[in-house]
């Protein structure tokens, strides 16, 4: 399926110039790849954002579902056009297996723009590319505040 690019993925200063989110430099996220209707970031999980199990750290699970969720917003964004924002109405996770501390990449892809709604999915991997998780989201479109 072809993405149609929104204004904001052409003009990507702007998202750049409004200083990235507070939690990209909190947890230090990287981007990989933005292309229209996908973004990739990878994050260093620590064990910080752990915790001790017999089998070694787990990485929290809201810690999880923040990447995930991080990631389809990402690609959600592309397909936007300057006078519009978002917000996730809707945010579902399946932990497939248990995320260990070290990197961490999550794939990001619009599924379906619609005027309104914008469906999104995403994928996360561990550094040896096993499938830890997967998500889809609901984001509802907003138009500028008259």
């Amino acid at each position: 399926m072809t993405i149609t690019p929104g204004e904001r993925f052409t003009s990507p200063e702007r998202w750049e110039a409004r200083g990235r989110p507070h939690i990209w430099h909190t947890l230090g996220y990287e981007r990989v790849t933005w292309e229209p209707g996908r973004n990739v970031i990878r994050w260093h999980a620590t064990t910080d954002y752990a915790f001790p199990s017999e089998g070694g750290h787990i990485v929290h699970g809201g810690m999880v579902a923040t990447l995930l969720d991080t990631a389809m917003g990402g690609a959600c964004w592309t397909v936007l056009d300057n006078h519009e924002s978002f917000l996730t109405a809707d945010l579902h996770v399946d932990f497939i297996r248990a995320s260990r501390p070290g990197l961490l990449r999550a794939d990001g892809r619009v599924v379906q723009r619609n005027r309104r709604v914008v469906f999104c999915s995403a994928e996360l991997y561990d550094g040896d590319e096993r499938l830890l998780a997967a998500a889809r989201c609901t984001q509802v479109v907003l138009g500028e505040r008259r």
